[in-house]
Parts: C-alpha cells; structure tokens; sequence
C-alpha cells in the first residue's frame, strides 16, 4: 500500500467514518474541516507509529498537513533523513 493510501485510509477511519469517497491526495483537508488542528497532533502519532518516524515539532506546521500528498511528502522526507543518519 503506498503512503498515501494508507494516510487516506487513516483519515477515512477517523474522521469520515471510514468513507473515503472523494479524498484523494490533493483534498484540502483543513479548509474543507476534515481534520482540525488538535487532530494534527492525532495524525502526527499516527504517523510516527505506522511509519516508524519521527516528526519534529518544528515540522508541525499547517503547510506539512494541508493535503494527504504534502503529508506523504513530509512523512517520505522524514524517512529518507532517517536512513541517511543510521
């Protein structure tokens, strides 16, 4: 499954009641009130546990949640860092 499928299916399973019809990468999940800012710190656990990374505070910031691909991208970066410091 790719990161975006799952981060989809995250979303759909907690917030949309498990309807993930019409969320694709480039839905705009806080201007469309899918996902509120308490909830970044929900899908920020999430993220951190499903993908075994870490997400820095300072990467917490509206333009690394605002689409399912800007938060792939964040969660893709995170992992290449990851590997290039073991």
């Amino acid at each position: 499954m790719s990161t975006q499928q799952s981060i989809i299916n995250y979303i759909a399973g907690v917030w949309l009641d498990g309807d993930a019809d019409g969320l694709d990468g480039q839905v705009p999940l806080a201007d469309l009130n899918i996902i509120d800012s308490a909830g970044i710190f929900d899908l920020v656990h999430y993220l951190q546990g499903d993908f075994r990374i870490t997400v820095p505070l300072q990467e917490i910031v509206p333009a690394n949640f605002r689409t399912v691909d800007a938060i792939a991208a964040l969660v893709e970066r995170l992992q290449r860092k990851g590997e290039s410091v073991r």
